[in-house]
């Protein structure tokens, strides 16, 4: 892979733009704020392209195959005889990228074509943006002589990675040699891919062979006209070699007459301007409009016409020399920022800290100081350099919620089923953002997916189970809390779930029966976690304490009297105590609850001694630091407020994100 591997679908934000005819070279991009509707559709290669003739193509021969619906043919039981070794690495661990290079080297060694289609077509579907293995797909076509199935891999590149410079180049060399020199068309058609490629990826701050290899075509079709307009284009765009673009356009002005470089109408508008300057200049009054020359006259007198010249090209490089001034303004701002990307191209391999930190503040700096166009771009180059990096994918979903709520879909879409198919953030943000949209069922598939190819991650199923509580379908939550204890692998696991169910059961449908006969179960299967007392003794707390009064010292006994440590019972005791103070009915129950409490806490001095003779290890030591954290709060009061380490979700969001559920980081209300 290549340095110059700026790949990305920001050039699918002007596919509409694209599919021009030659004459598309003369025409401007459409205003950049409707292109970002496009970014779901994808031009196909230029019409009169290889691929392009055969009526046969449809849409369809576009898509990358999925891994799953490749197609074997009978071909496949002739495959190479250690194919299916390779294979079965990828097949077992798609996300062996290692793997994928071993099998792709294999196919490519032994040439076996149907293998090496499989192969590519799979890779392709994990890792799109490997812009040199689209290269070699298309070469290893090639070599077989199908040209049609070379342009075909050409273009399902380019649809995947628009703003790979390197790509295009090899596509446009690949139709150089390939089409029909003496075909009228193929002129128009090269140039019309070279419209394609400036049109997507010419914004790119490396996109300079780009532009110095069309320029060099137009020349050497003698088209001066047409590498005006190019450098017109160029010297107005913050790239590389700037300063060598205007270099070589004082060049191209110098060398040839401005009757050759200017359109009609450029020309007859230039020497109009001259002439008035010049009566101006010389005290005389300016002619009327309908008295003032042509323009199109000839000159007869030599000494004349060389004066007009040099004055043409005097004023035209003085017109450009302003352009490219503020040009070279804005590349000053921007030169340190690309100078600190030390890999634009797409790689397993983490990024340092420094390049993504350069990253984000180059991003900071174009939202503030760039056009929407420049941003988009920035964004598509760096989900390149980045795509493993959930936080860039969701910093620019949320700057797209300004601008387009396609854009946003697209970001999402791309990022959750390609790159980040196994992070849970960007899922969740995605089926929020369905949510918002009112696309309900959407963001149930989202999360329902994620939750199948990703299991044992809690925050899943409780975002599954909020959303069906926000839309009114109780029975579903329930049920999915009912399945998560019914599927738990581990006895905390159930007892996790069993509290989230109890309290759903309690709070949301009213029901302290059912939730208590939750809390009951959970006790009996997991009889040493605490969480559960504490949760039971929660809801009997929130009802009638006369009525509960009986069911509530139930909790306490069972425990006071179970297999906890006994620093546990100690505490859930000293709560019995205080509960019969503060809200029992009978003396005696009070009575016999402290001599129970003086009883554990002899047991305790006694371990403690055993511990100390070396006889028994200090139960408190067993205890779990956050256990006993749980316990030191006020269990008695109404609310049980002190009891939030009973919901303690760090334990079960195995991915450390700060504030995990703060929607308002990324969806800002528009203003528009």
């Amino acid at each position: 892979m290549q340095s110059s591997e700026h790949i990305e679908d920001s050039s699918s934000l002007k596919s509409e733009n694209m599919g021009k005819d030659t004459e598309a070279k003369n025409e401007q991009p459409a205003d950049f704020s409707t292109e970002i509707m496009s970014v779901m559709e994808m031009e196909q290669s230029p019409d009169n392209s290889p691929a392009a003739n055969s009526q046969e193509e449809t849409v369809q021969d576009t898509e990358i195959p999925d891994t799953e619906t490749v197609k074997t043919s009978d071909s496949e039981n002739s495959f190479p005889a250690d194919f299916d070794k390779f294979w079965k690495v990828v097949e077992t661990n798609p996300q062996d990228f290692t793997g994928w290079v071993y099998l792709l080297q294999y196919v490519e060694q032994e040439n076996h074509l149907p293998a090496a289609s499989k192969a590519f077509d799979s890779f392709f579907t994990h890792y799109p943006y490997c812009y040199g293995y689209w290269k070699k797909y298309a070469d290893l076509e090639k070599r077989h002589n199908n040209m049609k199935q070379a342009d075909e891999v050409y273009r399902r590149g380019l649809q995947a990675i628009p703003l790979s410079v390197d790509l295009w180049i090899h596509y446009i060399n690949f139709l150089k040699e390939t089409l029909d020199s003496s075909d009228v068309e193929t002129v128009g058609t090269i140039r019309g891919t070279y419209e394609h490629a400036v049109l997507a990826a010419g914004t790119d701050f490396r996109s300079d062979k780009l532009w110095e290899m069309y320029i060099n075509w137009e020349n050497e079709e003698g088209n001066l006209r047409a590498v005006t307009t190019i450098f017109d284009r160029i010297l107005g765009i913050p790239t590389q070699l700037y300063s060598h673009h205007f270099q070589r356009f004082k060049e191209h002005v110098q060398n040839n007459l401005p009757r050759d470089l200017l359109s009609t109408e450029q020309f007859i508008q230039l020497r109009r301007e001259l002439a008035s300057t010049a009566n101006n200049h010389n005290g005389e009054d300016e002619l009327p409009g309908d008295n003032q020359p042509s323009g199109t006259e000839d000159i007869t007198d030599p000494a004349k016409l060389i004066t007009e010249i040099e004055n043409m090209r005097h004023r035209i490089i003085e017109i450009h020399q302003e352009i490219f001034n503020h040009n070279e303004h804005e590349v000053s701002k921007r030169w340190t920022f690309e100078e600190g990307i030390k890999r634009p191209y797409f790689h397993v391999k983490p990024l340092e800290k420094t390049q993504l930190k350069n990253w984000k503040e180059y991003l900071d700096f174009e939202i503030e100081n760039g056009t929407h166009e420049r941003v988009v771009v920035l964004f598509e180059r760096c989900v390149i350099s980045c795509a493993l990096y959930e936080e860039f994918w969701i910093k620019y979903a949320k700057y797209m919620e300004n601008h387009s709520i396609e854009g946003v879909r697209h970001v999402y879409s791309r990022a959750c089923t390609i790159h980040l198919s196994k992070k849970p953030m960007v899922h969740l943000l995605w089926a929020a953002f369905e949510e918002q949209q009112g696309n309900i069922n959407e963001a149930r598939r989202i999360l329902k997916i994620f939750e199948e190819n990703v299991s044992g991650l809690a925050m899943i199923r409780l975002r599954r189970v909020s959303l069906e509580r926000r839309h009114g379908n109780m029975e579903e939550a329930e049920h999915l809390l009912q399945e998560a204890v019914k599927n738990a692998k581990s006895n905390y696991e159930a007892s996790f779930f069993a509290v989230k169910l109890a309290r759903h059961l309690f709070k949301i449908q009213k029901s302290l029966p059912k939730a208590r006969k939750v809390l009951l179960e959970a006790i009996d299967r997991d009889k040493d976690n605490p969480k559960l007392y504490l949760n039971l003794l929660e809801i009997e707390y929130s009802g009638d304490l006369k009525q509960n009064e009986e069911n509530i010292i139930l909790c306490f006994d069972s425990a006071i009297n179970g297999t906890l440590p006994v620093k546990m019972r100690i505490i859930f005791s000293q709560r019995k105590v205080e509960f019969l103070e503060d809200f029992g009915l009978d003396v005696n129950k009070l009575l016999d609850a402290y001599e129970e409490h003086q009883a554990l806490l002899k047991e305790q001095e006694s371990l403690k001694r055993k511990a100390e003779n070396g006889c028994e290890e200090p139960d408190e030591k067993r205890i779990q630091s956050d256990e006993a954290g749980l316990m030191s709060g006020q269990v008695a009061d109404g609310d049980m407020q002190a009891n939030q380490a009973a919901y303690n979700y760090n334990a079960w969001y195995q991915y450390n994100y700060s504030n995990a559920w703060n929607y308002g980081q990324y969806y800002q209300s528009s203003s528009t």
